[in-house]
């Protein structure tokens, strides 16, 4: 389970702020009666013995969190129920803790009064402890309500982020659909029209399309720019014996890159798009370079040579492409066109 959605108003928290409360206050209370205690009580008649005040601070310290300790985890108790509307829990929490704090001081000191000589003073002490109660009781409700208060927004931001990723993830999915359908009628295109041409590389195209389509069918996110290339090379075989030498490849890629990792279908998009939308003949032939760069980026560059009737704008596959890459990691990739060379740069993911 998430430590934020595992709530903090729990017994473990009260034993913890307990514990640190009263220490904190006997602590504060033995410094005041060692340098301040003339200030504070000048008169010798109405002062409580100091060897009272250390033999019994242990007790002091064990009422002292018995009292906290319960205020805490009635006040969690109160905060974790859904038995009231919000609104009305923070009044009820008040009336409920103010009304049991002098119960439990008063108790609390007539256990303390039965173990301790303290002369003429129990009255004293019994109001004393009251007032120490209530304080307590009003730094129980503050640090509550801040506990609660904080967990609440944090388990907030941890939902919208989990439904965050959850949008995220659904929407990849979907445009990585959008590309296997596309590639698939694109693919069965060009084998229609190599049957007609050459049966005997139509064989070829088909033992090396089942490859590609195995691929494609991976439901990964992410893969490596190794097993990408290798897909991207089979593809590219595909296009050449449907073009001939009219489609040419070259490739300058460091293998220290070979472990990072790229969106699927990343770099047979930007192929698959340079075939689409430029001239590919004897007359005409197109080169296509992959190259990385120390900017940790892997480059795919081709020569301009539009068709006649080419669509204006940017394509369906590097529309689709950018998007991929923003939502999986916020990244943008680089897009220019000079007009005479063609170039797209992605991003290496380390």
């Amino acid at each position: 389970m998430n430590p934020l959605q595992k709530s903090p108003l729990n017994y473990k928290t009260a034993i913890i702020l307990a514990l640190g409360i009263s220490l904190l206050m006997n602590v504060l209370f033995l410094i005041m009666f060692f340098y301040g205690r003339d200030a504070v009580l000048p008169s010798e008649a109405e002062r409580v013995r100091l060897e009272f005040h250390i033999s019994n601070a242990f007790m002091h310290i064990f009422f002292n969190f018995l009292v906290t300790f319960l205020l805490y985890s009635l006040n969690f108790k109160l905060l974790r129920s859904k038995l009231f509307p919000q609104r009305l829990k923070w009044l009820f929490i008040v009336w409920t803790i103010f009304i049991c704090t002098p119960v439990l001081s008063y108790i609390c000191s007539s256990i303390q009064i039965q173990f301790t000589d303290l002369g003429p003073y129990p009255k004293r002490f019994i109001h004393g402890g009251m007032f120490r109660d209530y304080f307590l009781a009003i730094v129980v409700l503050l640090s509550s309500q801040l506990i609660y208060l904080s967990h609440k927004q944090q388990k907030t931001v941890l939902e919208n982020e989990t439904l965050q990723a959850e949008y995220m993830k659904t929407r990849f999915m979907a445009l990585k659909n959008q590309v296997d359908p596309h590639f698939l009628f694109n693919s069965l295109n060009t084998l229609s029209s190599l049957i007609k041409m050459d049966a005997d590389k139509a064989q070829e195209y088909v033992q090396q399309l089942s490859y590609v389509f195995r691929y494609t069918l991976q439901n990964k996110e992410v893969i490596t720019l190794e097993e990408e290339l290798k897909f991207t090379l089979a593809y590219c075989h595909l296009m050449k014996i449907r073009y001939g030498e009219s489609l040419q490849f070259v490739q300058h890629i460091d293998e220290k890159y070979y472990h990072y990792s790229i969106v699927p279908l990343s770099l047979q998009t930007l192929v698959e798009n340079a075939i689409k939308h430029n001239v590919v003949s004897n007359k005409q032939p197109i080169l296509i370079t992959f190259s990385t760069s120390e900017r940790e980026t892997i480059r795919v560059i081709n020569p301009v040579q539009p068709k006649k009737d080419a669509e204006s704008g940017e394509s369906i596959g590097l529309s689709n492409l950018s998007e991929r890459y923003r939502l999986l990691w916020n990244k943008e990739i680089s897009i220019k066109n000079t007009g005479g060379v063609f170039e797209v740069e992605i991003p290496l993911i380390s």
